[in-house]
């Protein structure tokens, strides 16, 4: 009886150090140096060969060695990425979940995902409800990330769901930071704006070290796609412009999109 009671206690004492000792390993399995929410316009406004120029810049962005030596340059070596089509309020959706690029056999498969993945579109704009969806993804990565980022590309204002400001600051408070990409390919229509990106600024964008990247040439997107993805891989800022405005502009209004939406069904 005693040697059968010691027997066991030696053996749960064995146990105990086992998982002590694996502890380590099992932790460095979950930390990433970076979780990135690649949220991506689907909305009609953006026409199919926008959204194709746009699908080849990330895909691109990824297979890129920049991006891979930005990658292995980490504390960790390894980030965590998941793609999100959105739109409207009702149109959120993963693409690709949640995935560890930790090599360039990683990079080139999420890469290969990204291209593969057939075009679609849907209805309105619903920056904040990309946001707040965006959000929520964060709770189920499963690892520990170093930084938190909603990478948002899109052509338009929110004209749908909740204030984008108040989507923004919500995830402010949860230390995620929000960077941009408006995409300003056409000339302001009925639901477009002719300053997206001072849009963006003031109303999408925020956090430590958050910064957007404006498209305006359609011979820009791929680069500028690549661009702001190495920029955030490697927890970088673009270079401010040598040439400031003399007079800072007004501040965006933040409900454009939600007043062009009510104007456009009350006329």
């Amino acid at each position: 009886m005693v040697r059968s009671g010691f027997t066991r206690l030696a053996a749960g004492f064995g146990l105990v150090l086992a998982s002590l000792i694996a502890m380590p390993e099992a932790r460095a399995q979950a930390e990433v140096d970076l979780a990135l929410v690649v949220a991506v316009d689907i909305s009609f406004s953006m026409d199919t060969e926008e959204q194709a120029l746009q699908r080849e810049g990330f895909a691109q962005a990824f297979r890129s060695l920049p991006v891979h030596e930005a990658i292995r340059g980490g504390m960790l070596g390894k980030i965590a990425v998941t793609y999100v089509e959105w739109a409207g309020t009702s149109d959120q959706k993963v693409i690709i979940p949640w995935t560890i690029l930790d090599n360039s056999e990683s990079l080139m498969a999420f890469a290969d995902r990204i291209a593969s993945t057939p075009l679609s579109r849907a209805q309105r704009t619903s920056i904040s409800s990309a946001i707040d969806f965006s959000v929520k993804l964060f709770d189920e990565l499963g690892a520990a990330a170093t930084r938190q980022v909603i990478d948002v590309s899109g052509d338009g204002p929110n004209n749908q769901g909740r204030g984008v400001e108040q989507a923004r600051n919500d995830a402010l408070a949860k230390r995620i930071t929000i960077n941009g990409l408006p995409i300003m390919l056409r000339k302001p229509g009925y639901l477009d704006i002719p300053d997206l990106d001072a849009y963006y600024k003031d109303c999408v964008i925020g956090g430590q070290g958050a910064f957007m990247v404006p498209v305006r040439e359609r011979d820009q997107f791929v680069n500028a796609i690549k661009t702001k993805i190495l920029l955030e891989v490697a927890n970088l800022t673009p270079p401010k412009a040598l040439i400031e405005r003399v007079q800072n502009p007004l501040r965006a209004n933040c409900l454009t999109g939600e007043m062009q939406w009510r104007d456009r069904w009350n006329n």
